[in-house]
C-alpha cells in the first residue's frame, strides 16, 4: 500500500508504507481440520494395535498352556528344565517351559516313609469312601452334575463327563476348561496319597471331523490327547507319575448313552482307580510273558503257576 506524503515546497518522492495486518489467508480456514483428522487416525491406529496385542497375548497364553501340559503328559519331551533352543537345523524350534516337579516319592531318605503312609483302597467300602471324597470335590468346583462314580470288582470308576450346560474341554479341542482343570488339580493331592494305580481313558461322541483321511485328526486323536491333558493337570496338581498305569483313547467306541451316540454324556474322561489285583493283571497283559507250554507245533499257551493249578484242581468235580 502506497501513500504520498505531502508538504510545503517542492515535490517529494512518495514513501512506500507497508502495513502488515492480521487478515485471513487461504489456508487459515483449513489450518486446524487436518490436525483433528490426524489425531483421530492416530487414536484409531492405537486402538487397533491394542486389540491385536490383546489377541496375541491370549493366543500366546493358550499356546504356553498346551505346550506345558503336553510336556507333562509326554507328548513333548522335556525334563522339567528350560533348555535353550538348538542352533542346528535339526533342533526343535518349540519353546520349552518349566514344569512343576511332581512328588515322585521314590527318591530321597524319606521315600520309604512316604510309601508306608499311602492309603490302599481295596474293598468296596474303601472305594465308596474315596468316591464320596471325589464327589464333594466336584461340588466345591461347581461340577457336581459332571461327575459320576461306580464301584466295580476292578476298582472305582470315576466318570467326568459333559452335560448340555457344562463341558470338560473346549469343543473339539484337548484344552480343558478352567473349571475342569481346577477340579483335576484339586483331586491330585488325594491321588498322591493313595497306593492304587489308575487308568485314564478319553471318550468322545460320535460326531466326526470333516476330513476323514487316514492321517487326519480324528476322534481317536482327540480322545488320546484329552486323556493326556487330564494326566498333565493331575501331575501339575502334585500327583505322582507312578499313579498312572495306562493312558487310553477310545474315541466313540464305548458310549454311555448308546441310544444317543452324539449325546454330551459320551464326551468324558474316566479315571479307573484299580485294585492291586487288577493293576497286576493289567501289567501282566503287557509285561514279560510267563512260562509257556506247547499245544501244537506252532501254538503255545501261557502255563499257570503251580498254586493256580492246585486251586483249579480243587474246584473240579471228581468223576465216579
Amino acid at each position: 500500500m502506497q501513500a504520498n506524503k505531502k508538504g510545503g515546497g517542492g515535490d517529494h518522492h512518495g514513501e512506500t508504507i507497508v502495513k502488515r495486518g492480521g487478515g485471513k489467508h487461504h489456508d487459515d480456514e483449513h489450518g486446524g481440520a487436518w490436525k483433528v483428522a490426524f489425531a483421530d487416525f492416530c487414536m484409531a491406529l492405537m486402538a487397533l494395535f491394542l486389540v491385536l496385542w490383546l489377541i496375541a497375548s491370549q493366543d500366546a497364553a493358550k499356546a504356553k498352556k498346551i505346550v506345558r501340559d503336553n510336556m507333562a503328559s509326554g507328548m513333548i519331551e522335556g525334563s522339567g528344565s528350560k533348555p535353550e533352543l538348538a542352533s542346528n537345523p535339526s533342533g526343535s524350534m518349540i519353546e520349552r517351559f518349566e514344569m512343576p516337579k511332581s512328588n515322585g516319592g521314590s527318591e530321597g531318605p524319606n521315600a520309604g516313609k512316604q510309601d508306608a503312609a499311602r492309603t490302599k483302597y481295596e474293598s468296596a467300602s474303601e472305594l465308596a469312601a474315596l468316591a464320596r471324597a471325589l464327589q464333594q470335590m466336584s461340588v466345591d468346583a461347581g461340577l457336581s452334575s459332571n461327575l459320576a462314580t461306580v464301584v466295580t470288582p476292578n476298582g472305582l470308576r470315576v466318570m467326568l463327563h459333559d452335560t448340555d450346560r457344562q463341558g470338560m474341554f473346549e469343543r473339539g479341542s484337548p484344552l480343558p476348561t478352567t473349571k475342569f482343570a481346577k477340579l483335576l488339580r484339586a483331586m491330585a493331592p488325594l491321588f498322591e496319597k493313595m497306593e492304587n494305580q489308575m487308568l485314564i481313558v478319553g471318550h468322545t461322541d460320535s460326531l466326526q471331523y470333516t476330513y476323514k483321511g487316514p492321517m487326519g485328526y480324528s476322534n481317536t486323536s482327540l480322545s488320546v490327547n484329552r486323556a493326556l491333558a487330564a494326566r498333565g493337570e493331575l501331575l501339575s496338581g502334585g500327583m505322582r507319575t507312578e499313579s498312572v498305569l495306562q493312558v487310553v483313547g477310545m474315541a466313540d467306541r464305548a458310549p454311555l448313552d448308546v441310544a444317543k451316540p452324539a449325546a454330551a454324556a459320551n464326551r468324558r474322561i474316566e479315571l479307573l482307580i484299580l485294585t492291586s489285583a487288577q493293576a497286576a493283571s493289567v501289567k501282566a497283559m503287557f509285561g514279560t510273558p510267563g512260562p509257556t507250554e506247547s499245544l501244537t507245533q506252532d501254538v503255545t499257551v501261557s502255563k499257570p503257576g503251580e498254586e493256580a493249578l492246585q486251586d483249579l484242581r480243587s474246584q473240579m468235580a471228581k468223576k465216579p
